[in-house]
């Protein structure tokens, strides 16, 4: 039974730190938004959020970018989410964002969990940490800009029942490209 014991113990110790922080990478993430500006005015009038702490970019000519994140009803965690896109045009470099979709109502929150989404069509430039940012699309606008994690600031508005903020974390991004974001979602 000792022997036993000992293993447990260190284990459970080794992981316990990790648990914490993988929670609170969402937790991190909200409060940014919620400090950011404009952003923060949208959890008191959105129906529901996608949040994703960080997506990985990268391109020359042809590029991607992916992150997990996870879906929010009314403040209530309700499903898991993950963003993939895929762009095309003059593009140099890579980048690292956190990003947050807010659904307006429940016609967009249901469009949004409904299987497969997807929107978008932009143009951006974003450098280290500090960016600015506008998109445009059939679909969905967002507009956007930052000074990094702890200084954001963030401005924008629903369009289509959807509206899109993004936080520059780190990188270096040159970009003049057509890309389209494709989302999943997995209810819990």
């Amino acid at each position: 039974m000792r022997k036993y014991l000992i293993p447990s113990i260190t284990f459970a110790l080794l992981v316990l730190p990790f648990t914490s922080a993988w929670a609170d990478k969402y937790s991190d993430t909200i409060d940014i938004f919620k400090q950011a500006g404009q952003s923060g005015n949208f959890f008191a009038n959105s129906y529901g959020y996608a949040v994703f702490p960080t997506i990985g970019k990268a391109g020359v000519v042809v590029g991607g970018a992916h992150g997990s994140g996870r879906v929010y009803k009314q403040g209530t965690h309700v499903g898991d989410t993950s963003m993939t896109q895929v762009s095309v045009g003059f593009q140099l470099g890579g980048q690292a964002f956190s990003q947050i979709v807010f659904l307006q109502d429940e016609r967009a929150f249901n469009e949004f969990t409904g299987g497969n989404f997807e929107f978008g069509a932009g143009v951006g430039a974003v450098a280290i940490t500090a960016g600015a940012q506008a998109t445009t699309s059939t679909s969905g606008a967002s507009a956007g800009a930052s000074g990094g994690r702890h200084d954001a600031t963030t401005a924008g508005e629903y369009y289509k029942g959807m509206a899109v903020f993004t936080v520059a974390k780190g990188g270096l991004m040159f970009e003049l490209s057509v890309a389209g974001q494709k989302f999943n979602y997995y209810p819990i």
